[in-house]
């Protein structure tokens, strides 16, 4: 489980792809105060990875091809730059709001506009993940905690403050940029109770 805060910034040495599978190699731009080792979780981008293998500081994650077809992992390239964050550990600050790191669909910037000292980014997304999303609700966007602040009938907007452009990779969006969507975990129980017939109570191992 995550939260949204982005931990580090790590730049990529490799994306290799073979068959079904691929491995992602990557630095982060400082070491974290508990050191990493092999077998730790680590959202990339906002999807949940494991660490595979360590060769000084870089870290090397095995990644499926599928995964690479559903996230904007699959576009990245040597030198760009991924967001990180560390799985929670018992007793850290539940900074931003609960992140599965299961990316649930890709999102694609519209427009970023200056407003004063922070920016505006249109986001444009699918109507199932429309759905999910709330006025002032929150999002996860390449693994950043965010609060939608508008609705828009393709997408939804989110304001960025100058320390977030300045700690994630936002600062490297331009329009048509590919990014990684999870919506609220809140939102999607609630859209299976309806499915399934909400309105309706529920008694779970009560006769009678």
């Amino acid at each position: 489980m995550f939260t949204g805060i982005i931990d580090r910034l790590g730049e990529v040495k490799s994306i290799e792809m073979e068959g079904e599978a691929g491995r992602i190699t990557l630095r982060p731009d400082r070491p974290w105060e508990r050191p990493v080792k092999v077998g730790d979780s680590i959202a990339v981008n906002g999807a949940c990875l494991t660490v595979a293998e360590m060769d000084g500081e870089w870290l090397m994650f095995d990644v499926l091809k599928e995964t690479f077809d559903k996230t904007c992992l699959g576009e990245k390239k040597a030198g760009d730059r991924l967001n990180l964050e560390r799985a929670l550990a018992l007793g850290d600050t539940l900074g931003g709001h609960m992140v599965t790191g299961h990316v649930d669909g890709l999102g694609e910037i519209a427009a970023i506009d200056r407003v004063e000292r922070d920016w505006k980014f249109s986001v444009q997304c699918s109507r199932e993940m429309q759905m999910l999303l709330v006025y002032k609700g929150s999002i996860a966007l390449d693994g950043i905690s965010l609060t939608v602040a508008e609705l828009r009938p393709d997408g939804f907007v989110v304001y960025i403050i100058p320390h977030t452009m300045e700690q994630t990779d936002m600062s490297d969006f331009e329009a048509g940029t590919k990014v990684n969507l999870e919506a609220d975990i809140l939102g999607k129980y609630v859209r299976r109770i309806l499915e399934f017939g909400g309105g309706q109570t529920y008694r779970m191992g009560v006769e009678g």
